[in-house]
């Protein structure tokens, strides 16, 4: 009888941790950023804001998610013209960056056009 009690108590954790185990490979985190400009700092940062949560659903559909959230996360700036400024110098960024629940955003003067700013996340889902 202690025997069966045994056996019974072993293949019910072998049970419980292949359950908790057996989350979809697609689930986790992926970090993403997004660079846009704009004729000020604020619709330049806007918009970078809000093409970080577009590529954030992007990688929701990607990954066949369910949900999808996102929590800021700092990342190096991403200038389009990396022809003529393939690094944005710290010097020239726009203080302070704008930090929210959802998005890190550094801004600085572009070369090309008037402002870009970089917005970047972590995205997660399951």
């Amino acid at each position: 009888m202690r025997g069966l009690l045994k056996s019974i108590f072993v293949l019910c954790g072998l049970a419980a941790f292949g359950l908790a185990s057996a989350t979809p490979a697609s689930a986790g985190c992926e970090l993403i950023k997004a660079t846009n400009s704009a004729e000020s700092p604020q619709a330049a940062a806007r918009a970078s804001q809000a093409s970080a949560a577009e590529v954030a659903k992007q990688v929701q559909r990607k990954r066949g998610w369910g949900y999808v959230s996102m929590r800021a996360r700092k990342v190096e700036p991403d200038p389009f013209w990396k022809a003529v400024r393939p690094v944005v110098p710290k010097e020239i960024l726009i203080k302070p960056d704008i930090v929210t629940r959802k998005t890190y955003t550094q801004c600085w003067p572009g070369v090309v056009v008037p402002y870009v700013c970089t917005s970047g996340a972590v995205a997660c889902g399951n």
